[in-house]
């Protein structure tokens, strides 16, 4: 069995950006593109965008270019964004609740399913139609709603046991709010999201008068 190469982290974080872009292309009815327009619309170079696609096979047409809706399909694919992904949110405050109201993750395959808290206060309310349900129901929910992500918007104390809950009630995924490292064991995927680090960043760049962005890897 051939082995897969590894895929470099700022490459997975373009195949997002390229997709929406070409999703933007398909709104204006625009059937075909190139990696030279594709780059031009991200600030990226044309061999850039040749050499992210290429870690997943050739999806250009000699004399054509990319055709867009093709290219749409293969990334999201590729993303697994071709599927559905029942999803649960544990934590039904600020970033909880404003994560439920957004729409469009819906319609990229991500649907909420369930949302859990610990505070007698919040449970039995309804977010987005959902009834907010007690802890104790979580493990029963993961697997009769055949929820594979899970969501982590709690404080920083509360982060790692509830990690600990959906891991061992089946979630294969996690997207975790809180500013902490979570330990997995490898057991599950995590991505992080901390907005102090984000501001941080941002900050920095402005600082020092940079322009673009800043990747976590090399490319």
């Amino acid at each position: 069995m051939p082995i897969k190469p590894k895929i470099p982290r700022p490459t997975v974080k373009r195949l997002s950006l390229y997709l929406r872009q070409l999703e933007s292309m398909t709104a204006h009815e625009q059937q075909t593109t190139s990696s030279k327009q594709l780059g031009e619309a991200l600030g990226l170079t044309d061999a850039q965008v040749r050499k992210d696609l290429a870690y997943f096979g050739q999806f250009g047409h000699p004399g054509i270019g990319y055709k867009v809706g093709e290219l749409i399909a293969q990334l999201r694919k590729i993303l697994g964004t071709d599927r559905n992904w029942n999803t649960a949110v544990v934590g039904a405050g600020n970033i909880g609740r404003a994560l439920m109201a957004y729409g469009r993750f819906k319609n990229k395959g991500f649907e909420f399913v369930a949302v859990f808290d610990n505070n007698p206060e919040v449970v039995g309310t309804v977010i987005e139609t959902h009834t907010v349900r007690p802890m104790k129901d979580l493990a029963t929910l993961i697997k009769d709603r055949h929820i594979k992500l899970g969501i982590v918007a709690v404080p920083e104390e509360a982060a790692q046991q509830v990690t600990d809950e959906l891991i061992e009630a089946g979630v294969v995924g996690i997207l975790n709010f809180a500013p902490i490292r979570l330990d997995v064991h490898d057991a599950v995927s995590v991505n992080s999201v901390d907005f102090s680090v984000s501001l941080e960043q941002l900050a920095f760049q402005v600082s020092l008068g940079m322009t673009g962005s800043l990747d976590e890897d090399e490319n």
